[in-house]
């Protein structure tokens, strides 16, 4: 199975979802989009395959989103791409792709609607939430 993450090793959540990608036996390709962004169509590509608007797809916690008047309901969807290839930090995260569809992965357990293999244990959180049980099936 090919598993992409659009990961940022400084978020608890990127790092769960990859620990769970692990988990389930798979080695992904990593890519650290604060390091090596995703192209323009990429993102907008990513976006729309996981369902979302791009206005979705901004973060704005700890990032320059309301520096920038992010909030403004007028701004256009290329205006906020604009703004995400200036300054990736407002892509939220993470971003997994795999054969089975694209998500943004929060909270972080989402990625287990995606990957076609079973977790091969138990696994929780960081904040210590159990999210897969001793058998390998989701808790909730």
């Amino acid at each position: 199975m090919s598993v992409t993450i659009y990961h940022n090793p400084s978020c608890g959540t990127s790092r769960n979802v990859l620990a769970m990608i692990r988990n389930a036996g798979i080695e992904p390709t990593i890519v650290e989009y604060l390091k090596t962004p995703p192209s323009r169509e990429t993102l907008r590509d990513l976006i729309a395959k996981a369902g979302l608007s791009v206005r979705d797809a901004l973060r704005e916690r700890g990032t320059p989103y309301h520096e920038l008047g992010l909030g403004d309901p007028a701004l256009t969807d290329d205006q906020f791409l604009d703004a995400m290839m200036a300054h990736p930090i407002l892509i939220n995260r993470p971003f997994v792709v795999t054969e089975r569809g694209v998500r943004l992965c929060r909270p972080s357990e989402a990625v287990l609607d995606i990957l076609s293999q079973p977790q091969k244990g138990p696994f929780t959180k960081e904040d210590g939430e159990v999210v897969v049980g001793a058998q390998g099936n989701r808790v909730r």
